[in-house]
C-alpha cells in the first residue's frame, strides 16, 4: 500500500528528527555541566559575589603598594573537609593581624592518615562576602588537585594581602 509505506516514512523522518533534537539537547547539557563551574567561579572571581576575591594581580602593584600602618585587620582561618576526604586539614595559625596594603603568609597543615594516596582539591571562600573584593591572593593551593601519599604531612601556603 503506497499510502502506509508513505506514512511510514514519514515517522522515520520524524523519529529522527525528534531524536536528533534530543541527542543534540543531551551533548548541549552535558556540556554545560561541565562548563557550570568554571563559569561560575570566573563570574564570582570577576564580582566578587559568593566571598570570592578578585582575580588578577599586577606585579608592580604589589612591589609598591604602602601599607596603611594606622588600620590593622584580623583575618581569621578555618577548615572544614567533606566527608569523604579522610584527609586531617587545619590552618595552622587561626587569625593574623595584617595592615591594609601588606602582603601576608599563612599556612594550612594537610596530612594523609590512610594507607592508599589520595588526591584533594581546596577551595575557599572569604566571610563577610563584601571582603571578597578587598582579599587578593597572589598565591594559593586551592582549586589545584594536591596528591597526598600514606601518612604524608605537608605545609600549603596561601600568600596574599588586603
Amino acid at each position: 500500500n503506497p499510502h502506509a509505506r508513505a506514512q511510514e516514512e514519514e515517522w522515520r523522518r520524524r523519529n529522527k528528527t525528534v531524536l536528533t533534537y534530543m541527542a543534540a539537547a543531551a551533548v548541549g547539557m552535558l556540556g554545560a555541566s561541565y562548563a557550570a563551574v568554571p563559569l561560575y567561579r570566573l563570574y564570582c572571581q570577576t564580582t566578587g559575589l559568593g566571598g570570592s576575591v578578585a582575580a588578577g594581580h599586577s606585579s608592580d602593584k604589589i612591589e609598591n603598594m604602602v601599607p596603611v600602618k594606622d588600620r590593622i585587620i584580623k583575618i581569621t582561618f578555618n577548615a572544614d573537609v567533606h566527608a569523604s576526604l579522610q584527609w586531617n586539614f587545619r590552618p595552622q595559625q587561626t587569625e593574623i593581624y595584617v595592615m591594609p596594603g601588606e602582603t601576608a603568609l599563612a599556612f594550612y597543615k594537610a596530612k594523609n592518615p590512610t594507607d592508599k594516596p589520595i588526591i584533594g582539591i581546596s577551595t575557599y571562600n572569604v566571610v563577610p562576602f563584601e571582603a571578597g573584593q578587598y582579599f587578593n591572593k597572589i598565591q594559593c593551593f586551592c582549586f589545584e588537585e594536591q596528591r597526598l601519599n600514606p601518612q604524608e604531612e605537608v605545609d600549603m601556603p596561601v600568600f596574599f594581602y588586603i
